[in-house]
């Protein structure tokens, strides 16, 4: 996978065989993805790369994130459960999400015609960063590292893999985790087990 920031706008992620080859889903939609990284910019966030798609960041927390798929491109928003998002404009990646937290785009051109929306949201965002201001946990059975929250709201099939996952198994990923005092050992561990939560297994079963 990626960890350079312009290899996403010229090849991809590195997640499957299309990398760097014309099929790639990014080069369908580079017009757009440009624009959702101008943008992001001018909001003043920080661009960088997690889970080898590009994140953006501000006040040491991540704002929001792009991803390109077959059918369309995304700007996926953290802690979405915050936004007031007026213009009924954020949808739900899947069944599992448990609040809309994501611009879906069908076509490049979308992409500045809602500018002015996402730099409104962007913003707010990023004010709830600033003001250390974080969603209410919800009443799920296993409390999750903020990294794996992170990681399931930026990768809907992971989300639904895991979710999938017996209570015992999801907690051994918690348990795991857990024990890794560094953020960034953190996130480089998740994406270790992405194979084996997307097999059903838990973080200790081979």
């Amino acid at each position: 996978m990626i960890t350079d920031i312009e290899d996403f706008f010229t090849k991809g992620c590195g997640r499957c065989e299309r990398f760097a080859t014309p099929d790639c889903s990014t080069r369908q939609w580079i017009d757009g993805l440009n624009e959702l990284r101008r943008i992001c910019r001018k909001a003043g966030l920080v661009e960088t790369v997690k889970w080898a798609h590009p994140c953006y960041i501000h006040e040491g927390r991540n704002i929001a994130i792009i991803g390109a798929f077959r059918g369309d491109f995304r700007l996926t928003f953290f802690n979405a459960a915050l936004l007031k998002d007026p213009e009924r404009m954020l949808e739900k990646q899947g069944p599992n999400t448990q609040h809309p937290d994501m611009l879906r785009f069908m076509e490049n051109a979308q992409v500045a015609n809602m500018e002015p929306v996402m730099l409104s949201y962007l913003k707010e965002a990023m004010g709830y960063a600033e003001a250390g201001i974080k969603p209410p946990r919800g009443q799920s059975q296993v409390e999750l590292p903020e990294e794996l929250i992170e990681a399931l709201d930026s990768d809907p099939e992971l989300a639904e893999a895991f979710h999938d996952l017996t209570t015992g198994r999801q907690k051994s990923y918690v348990i795991n985790l857990s024990g890794v005092k560094k953020s960034e050992t953190r996130a480089a561990r998740i994406t270790k087990f992405r194979g084996h939560i997307l097999a059903g297994k838990g973080a200790t079963e081979r």
